[in-house]
């Protein structure tokens, strides 16, 4: 089978770089990362690339056009299809958006459209919600917006705080994303408008419920 050339754009730690890696590796995912682009000289997720042997490059560039045009020619010199936004934490050029418009995907820790920005962990803690959990998204103009691609579900326990929250999301993130690249380079993976068509996709019937039975009154 072909394989789709992906390109990854970090800023940081790059744990769901090194997920993605591990799946193309694997052959699970029929795709290769042909390039990882950092804005950050000191992006930790660049070593995991180095280890791997995938081609780097360091894009600095302050200025959002200046970074397009960079990150363009790049881009194309490494023949990529796909870019996978992971960890990547700057605001991109809404021409440069536009221009891979359903060839751009990103990851962002909450169940979409709920909890966009920063600290969306901190967010759904505020919020006293019962569940949360990540989203792979096309990427539009409009910050954490985009048709959703696929999502996945994590409780919040009583006793949760950020950290402990936050690693609870970045393990289902570290599963969800090899999935949503493994369905796009399988061909399976349609835009309509701004909704994701998938064919042979089929909705779970699981319920989940958080308190769940039984409960245990505090008198017994």
């Amino acid at each position: 089978m072909r394989r789709l050339k992906v390109g990854v754009m970090i800023s940081g730690r790059g744990s769901n770089l090194a997920a993605l890696i591990a799946a193309c590796a694997d052959g699970s995912v029929p795709a290769e990362i042909a390039l990882v682009i950092s804005n950050r000289a000191d992006a930790a997720g660049l070593d995991y690339a180095a280890r791997a042997g995938i081609p780097r490059a360091l894009i600095a560039q302050n200025d959002r056009r200046a970074f397009a045009a960079e990150a363009e020619a790049v881009l194309g010199r490494h023949g990529v299809e796909l870019i996978a936004l992971a960890g990547f934490m700057r605001v991109l050029d809404t021409g440069f958006v536009e221009a891979w418009r359903d060839r751009m995907v990103n990851i962002h820790p909450s169940l979409l459209p709920a909890f966009r920005g920063l600290h969306a962990q901190r967010q759904a803690l505020a919020a006293g919600v019962r569940f949360t959990g990540c989203t792979v998204h096309f990427v539009r103009p409009e910050l954490d917006a985009g048709p959703i691609l696929a999502q996945a579900v994590v409780p919040v326990h009583p006793d949760d705080d950020e950290e402990r929250l936050s690693a609870r999301i970045l393990a289902a993130e570290h599963r969800l994303y090899p999935l949503a690249l493994r369905l796009i380079a399988e061909g399976r993976v349609r835009v309509i408008g701004e909704r994701v068509e998938i064919a042979g996709w089929q909705a779970p019937d699981l319920v989940a419920f958080n308190p769940c039975e039984p409960l245990v009154s505090s008198a017994d």
